[in-house]
C-alpha cells in the first residue's frame, strides 16, 4: 500500500515508520522541513519525502494522488491556542486528501469517557469530528497514557518516583487509567491499516491493567526496588498541581497544565472491540516498564516527547536557526589548541548535558535551569534522549540541537530557555597540521536594551564557565 505519514518526526511517527517499511509498504512522509528528517532518520532513501505545513493549505499540493491510506499523527499541548489551530490543521488535511484516492484515515487520539472533558481531550474530540466530515473512511484509535522509553507519561512517572521518596500528591492520583505499551500502540496502528473491519470505527485501545496513577507510581518504585510513600490531599488545585509537576519533572508548565487537567478524566477502555478486529496480546504495565528500562540502559531510545519543539508543532521550522546570525549579535569565543585524539574530544562534545553535565560549574547551569523553570521555561530536567548520540531536533537540557554533524565535527545548539533574546552555542573541531583546535562560540542576539544589559551582567560568569568548559571538554576522560 502507498501510505501518507504525517508527524514522521514525532514520538509515534518515528517509531511507526520502520514498522511500515518492514511490512513492505510504500511510504510518503509529510514534513515541514526535509533537513530535520534527513538528519533524524536512516530511512530517507527508502521513503518519499514531501514538504508541507498543515496550517497552510496551499503548501499541501505535493501530496500524491495515488495514496491508499493516511496516518494523522499531529498533536500539540504546548500552545495556549492549540485547539483552534489543531482544528484548522485537520480541515486542511482532509481537504487535501479528498483530492486523492485515499481510502482510510487513521488517527491516534485519547480515550473520551466523560462529558466534562479537559481542553486537551476536547481538542482531540474536535479533530475527530472534523475528520469524520470527509467521505474517506476513518479509523480512530483512542489510547490512555502510553508507556515507553521517551514517552511523556513514562518520563513523568520516572521523574516523580526517582526524585521524591515521599510525595504529598493531589487527589487526581486516585483517577483510574488503562496504560498501554508503545509496542502495542504500534501493533494496533499497523493492524487497522487497510482493515475494512476498522473502517468508520472508533476503537479504544489499552493494556490489560486498570490502575490509578498512584498505583502506577508505586509499581514503578517496586520495579526499581525503591521505597516510596504517597499521600493524597484535596487542597492542591489544578494550578498548584501544574506548578508542582513543572518543578519536579522535565515537562514545562503548559504541558504540565494540560496533563493535570486531563488527569481528572478517567481513561479506561469502554469496550474491547479492537481485539476482534486486530487480535493482539498486549503486555502488562510492569512489562512495559521493563521494556522501557532496557531501551534506556542500551542508549537506544528511538524517539522522545522532547523531540517536539518547546513552543509546539505550530512553530516555524527551528532548522532555520542553523545559520547563526552575524549582525546585531554579541559573542564569546574560546579557541583551544590540543593534541589529544580528535575523536575522544568529539565524544566528549557529543555527551554534553544530561547525566554528563556541562563539564564546568554544573551547579551554575542547574541554578539557571531552576530559574528558567520558575519563569515557566523548560529548565534542565528534561535532559536528553540518549547519553551517547545526538541528532537534529534533540533536546539537551534547555537547548535544542540544530545541527549534529559528527563527520565534520560540528555541533550547534539553540537556546529554548527564557531569554531577552536568542542564543546559540556552537562547538567545532578544526584540524591543523600541528594538531587540532576546539572552537566554542556562544552567540547572543539581544532583544532591545534589556537584552544587552542581560548579556553584560552575565559576562563575568561567561568568562569562567565557557573557558572552563572548553578546557574540560579537551581533557575529560570517562572513569572506567
Amino acid at each position: 500500500m502507498k501510505i501518507l505519514l504525517t508527524g514522521a518526526n514525532g514520538y509515534i511517527g518515528t517509531r511507526l515508520l520502520p514498522v511500515l517499511l518492514e511490512n513492505k509498504h510504500e511510504i510518503v512522509c509529510l514534513v515541514r522541513d526535509k533537513r530535520r528528517f534527513q538528519q533524524d532518520n536512516n530511512w530517507e532513501n527508502q521513503v518519499e519525502i514531501i514538504t508541507g505545513d498543515l496550517l497552510r493549505e496551499d503548501s499541501l499540493q505535493e501530496i500524491p494522488k495515488d495514496i491508499d491510506a493516511a496516518y494523522y499523527l499531529v498533536h500539540s499541548m504546548s500552545n495556549t491556542d492549540f485547539s483552534d489551530l489543531e482544528k484548522l490543521s485537520a480541515h486542511h488535511f482532509i481537504k487535501a486528501l479528498e483530492k486523492t484516492n485515499c481510502k482510510q484515515i487513521i488517527y491516534l487520539t485519547g480515550i473520551v469517557n466523560d462529558e466534562n472533558l479537559s481542553i486537551h481531550l476536547k481538542s482531540r474530540l474536535g479533530v475527530e469530528d472534523i475528520l469524520k466530515t470527509s467521505h474517506i473512511a476513518h479509523t480512530y484509535l483512542r489510547a490512555a497514557i502510553i508507556i515507553g522509553s521517551g514517552s511523556a507519561s513514562f518520563e513523568i512517572i520516572r521523574d516523580l518516583t526517582e526524585k521524591l521518596p515521599i510525595m504529598i500528591a493531589p487527589k487526581w492520583l486516585k483517577t483510574r487509567c488503562q496504560p498501554i505499551a508503545i509496542r502495542d500502540v504500534l501493533a494496533y496502528l499497523h493492524g487497522v491499516l487497510g482493515n475494512s473491519k476498522a473502517f468508520n470505527k472508533t476503537l479504544d485501545i489499552g493494556g490489560p491493567d486498570i490502575l490509578t496513577y498512584k498505583q502506577m507510581l508505586l509499581l514503578y518504585a517496586k520495579e526499581r526496588h525503591i521505597k516510596r510513600w504517597i499521600f493524597t490531599v484535596p487542597v492542591l488545585t489544578p494550578r498548584l498541581s501544574s506548578y508542582w509537576l513543572n518543578l519536579v519533572t522535565s515537562v514545562n508548565y503548559s504541558i504540565a497544565s494540560s496533563l493535570v487537567e486531563s488527569m481528572r478524566n478517567e481513561v479506561v477502555c469502554k469496550d474491547e472491540e479492537i481485539k476482534k478486529i486486530v487480535p493482539h496480546e498486549c503486555v502488562s504495565y510492569r512489562t512495559a516498564l521493563q521494556l522501557a528500562f532496557e531501551k534506556i540502559e542500551q542508549n537506544s531510545i528511538v524517539s522522545s516527547w522532547r523531540d517536539a519543539l518547546n513552543r509546539g508543532f505550530l512553530e516555524t521550522s527551528f532548522m532555520d536557526q542553523v545559520k547563526v546570525p552575524q549582525n546585531g549579535t554579541l559573542e564569546y569565543k574560546v579557541k583551544l589548541n590540543f593534541k589529544r585524539d580528535k575523536n575522544e574530544v568529539l565524544q566528549n562534545i557529543w555527551a554534553i548535558g544530561g547525566k554528563r553535565g556541562w563539564y564546568y560549574l554544573d551547579w551554575l547551569w542547574n541554578l539557571r535551569g531552576i530559574i528558567d523553570k520558575l519563569a515557566g521555561g523548560v529548565g534542565t530536567r528534561r535532559g536528553r534522549r540518549s547519553d551517547v548520540s545526538l541528532k537534529a531536533g534533540d533536546a539537551v537540557d534547555f537547548w535544542r540541537v540544530i545541527l549534529a554533524d559528527k563527520k565534520n565535527a560540528r555541533l550547534l545548539l539553540y537556546a529554548e530557555m527564557r531569554l531577552p533574546g536568542e542564543a546559540w552555542l556552537e562547538f567545532k573541531i578544526i584540524d591543523r597540521p600541528t594538531g587540532s583546535i576546539l572552537s566554542q562560540i556562544a552567540t547572543f542576539r539581544p532583544r532591545g536594551l534589556w537584552g544587552r544589559i542581560y548579556w553584560w551582567i552575565l559576562w563575568p560568569f561567561h568568562f569562567f564557565i565557557f573557558n572552563g568548559m572548553a578546557l574540560n571538554l579537551v581533557n575529560y576522560k570517562e572513569k572506567v
